[in-house]
């Protein structure tokens, strides 16, 4: 009976330890990024813009996409690559393009990832300073209403 205790504490107590270092870290709630996909939509309907808007998550998920009424079909992608990019590299892509266009040895980077949309319309999502995802605005008549 004691042998059986103790082997059942010396192997509880490594999982327990270990529980206890995992790491943490801030994410992206899925209620928040939906009322940030319809705040962004409502924002662009009111202007007459029919657009997409998508939010992914850190990692590159897609945690929303909507899509505003009559907003064409490209939007979509358009929007899902914008949020993908931000995320991905932690920048807007209104900045990452001139930054692109200023300096031709960065042109690298369009090519990093097929799914980088590196036109602007994309911000990152941060809490705190920690980058927790990016949201994409696609369909405005230009990059600067997106």
């Amino acid at each position: 009976m004691i042998r059986t205790a103790t082997l059942a504490v010396a192997l509880f107590f490594p999982v327990a330890a270990l529980a206890q270092e995992l790491p943490t870290a801030p994410y992206l709630p899925l209620d928040m990024a939906t009322q940030a996909a319809q705040a962004a939509v409502a924002a662009c309907t009111a202007e007459g813009h029919n657009v997409s808007v998508a939010i992914v998550a850190r990692s590159g998920v897609t945690k929303v996409i909507l899509a505003a009424d009559n907003a064409g079909p490209h939007t979509i992608g358009s929007s899902t690559g914008k949020a993908f990019t931000s995320a991905s590299l932690g920048r807007d892509t209104t900045g990452l393009a001139n930054f692109i266009g200023s300096t031709p040895e960065n042109g690298g980077l369009r090519d990093m990832d097929s799914r980088l949309v590196i036109q602007a319309g994309g911000l990152p999502i941060k809490f705190g300073g920690a980058l927790v995802g990016g949201i994409g605005v696609g369909g405005a008549p230009s990059g600067a209403i997106d």
